[in-house]
């Protein structure tokens, strides 16, 4: 064996072994919150390794859809999540064609005004969107924490089609406008289906930035019966006892519609991902 077969046998079992190690680190807290879900009370802590515990059980679960709102919190998060996404595409796919297309004045500024908005996270910018909404008599609503979410989601999904856009090339809508096509059924009817991986990108990014959003939420939401998903799995913990069994429960569950989206959607992810950020 030369030394080229063994430099590479070395080199394959090193990744390997770096996958493993990596895939074992990623895997152990979904499995430790499953083993906690299922243990027969709220325990956090034990000594033991097994993954299914002695004595498991599915009350938690139980207790979770019966004993809790949390089919509530489920369809509000549901409904704000799905507003937030639908939202997100239609603005981010207009907007980025606009600023892929067209050349107006104080267009630069635009560009670099939604860049640099990208660099505050939400919770930076809560305050004065806080006193926005008090203005608007927004706050404790449903669309005063879509505004949020959209607003804080857009900037990165309008530079997202914009960079997608610009890898289109403008010959085929001039193709479209030769054969009777205005300009809006050339956009509609041949960049925007060419353009379904970054609308794909737009779409899942919009959702989970809505999904699982806490901060922001507690905020806005006040009423109990307005509570998202992340604001009522905060509700099992209290200063005295922490119901884990019940956190646990609700947190794999809620994972599940996140994990589904990326399966149904995972292969236009890399293509979506790679050709967005070609230009822009």
């Amino acid at each position: 064996m030369n030394r080229h077969k063994i430099k590479q046998i070395l080199l394959d079992s090193a990744t390997y072994l770096f996958l493993i190690i990596f895939t074992l680190v990623v895997i152990y807290p979904i499995l430790n919150v499953i083993s906690i879900s299922l243990r027969p009370a709220d325990k956090l802590l034990s000594t033991s390794l097994r993954i299914i515990p002695e004595n498991a059980t599915l009350n938690s679960y139980v207790q979770l859809f019966t004993s809790t709102p949390f089919l509530r919190w489920l369809f509000n998060s549901t409904f704000v999540s799905a507003v937030v996404m639908l939202t997100g595409v239609t603005l981010a796919s207009t907007a980025g064609y606009a600023l892929s297309r067209f050349n107006f004045w104080g267009k630069k500024a635009v560009m670099i005004g939604i860049l640099i908005t990208q660099m505050f996270p939400a919770t930076m910018l809560l305050l004065p969107l806080y006193i926005m909404l008090i203005k608007l008599h927004l706050l404790n609503s449903y669309l005063g924490l879509m505004i949020v979410y959209t607003s804080t989601a857009l900037p990165f999904c309008v530079w997202q089609m914009k960079g997608y856009y610009d890898t289109i090339p403008v010959s085929l809508e001039e193709a479209a406008r030769i054969d009777g096509c205005n300009q809006f059924q050339a956009f509609y009817k041949v960049v925007f289906p060419l353009a379904l991986p970054a609308l794909v990108i737009t779409a899942l990014f919009s959702f989970m930035s809505a999904w699982a959003e806490y901060v922001v939420a507690a905020q806005i939401l006040q009423e109990p019966e307005l509570y998202t998903l992340a604001i009522g799995l905060k509700q099992f913990e209290s200063s005295m006892a922490t119901e884990w069994g019940l956190y646990a429960a609700g947190s794999l569950i809620v994972s599940i519609p996140a994990v589904l989206l990326f399966l149904i959607l995972s292969r236009y992810l890399i293509s979506g991902l790679t050709l967005g950020s070609v230009k822009g």
